[in-house]
């Protein structure tokens, strides 16, 4: 294992987590058992005094969980030059089998601890509390994800071979490359442009008429296809190379972390779509989603106007 500073972080980091998220499942599986808020025996109310005990626990892991992704993605970077053949986090995301997977598994437990927190605060607001058998039984999916995570961390940075040569972002994202990635070059970027302005427009117009669950859906979807343009056509223009298509340099200092901006505005505006259909209709959170998507597009979309503005001419 690569003993670096961040690396041992995000280890004890991990340890702690499996420490309180263990007690916050102890009590979890205890609630979702026993739980009947109209008892009125002495099981209940010690059952409901646990249950803030274990919110509060599953909030702060939430709390923590979130920064700490960032914090993973600048330890891949940082660790990238003590590997041969590795630009940035790229080649460490792809050393080994785990690493794609675990990238996965991060953003969706992203995604699904914000929806409990959002199911939790839905849950509380009401003196029956009718959720709370629901996001208890939930929490326990979650903490399942979330000890896999742990483990196929420890499981990557484990099998990372310092000595071994691995694959630089450029050769990783190329037309050239044996991956699925080179089919998604195949595919005209102007379709591709096509689906994800046509996707906001639609986003736009869902929000207006707000029919069920499409607006969600559709929040989902663009999360997929923003992530694609991002890869096969905006980026060349953020790096002002149309050879050059890895997601992962963006987040360096020579493109002043444009790419941490990118990636927080996107997970704040498709989030609050997914959360305003499948937690509780709220027209706040409607607009939260329109907006950072809003923001995401104009940043992307002003580097390919001022791409053009400066050289006269398209990559």
């Amino acid at each position: 294992m690569i003993l670096s500073p961040e690396v041992l972080t995000l280890q004890l980091l991990n340890i702690l987590f499996l420490i309180f998220g263990g007690v916050a499942l102890w009590l979890s599986v205890n609630i979702y058992l026993k739980w009947d808020i109209n008892s009125t025996n002495p099981l209940q109310y010690k059952l409901e005094k646990q249950s803030f005990l274990a919110s509060t626990i599953i909030k702060y892991l939430f709390a923590i969980k979130l920064p700490l992704f960032l914090f993973f993605i600048f330890t891949l970077d940082k660790i990238s030059t003590l590997l041969t053949g590795a630009m940035c986090g790229a080649g460490v995301v792809d050393a080994t089998s785990y690493g794609t997977p675990l990238i996965t598994l991060k953003i969706l437990n992203i995604y699904l601890f914000g929806l409990w927190l959002s199911l939790h605060f839905v849950d509380i607001k009401q003196i029956t509390l009718p959720k709370t058998k629901l996001k208890f039984g939930l929490f326990i999916v979650l903490f399942s994800l979330l000890l896999l995570e742990i483990v196929v961390e420890y499981l990557m940075f484990n099998s990372i071979e310092i000595d071994k040569m691995v694959s630089c972002c450029g050769t990783l994202f190329s037309t050239s490359a044996t991956s699925t990635m080179s089919n998604i070059f195949a595919i005209d970027s102007s379709i591709l442009l096509s689906i994800f302005y046509g996707n906001f427009i639609l986003l736009v117009l869902f929000y207006k008429i707000k029919p069920k669950y499409l607006f969600g859906l559709f929040n989902l979807l663009f999360i997929i296809i923003s992530l694609l343009t991002l890869i096969t056509f905006f980026s060349t223009y953020i790096y002002e190379l149309p050879t050059h298509h890895c997601p992962f340099c963006i987040l360096q200092k020579d493109y002043y972390y444009v790419g941490y901006l990118l990636y927080t505005t996107l997970f704040i505006g498709t989030f609050y779509g997914i959360k305003s259909e499948f937690i509780e209709s709220n027209q706040k959170d409607y607009k939260i989603s329109l907006i950072f998507n809003f923001f995401y597009i104009v940043i992307v979309s002003l580097y390919v106007v001022i791409y053009y503005l400066k050289n006269d001419v398209w990559l």
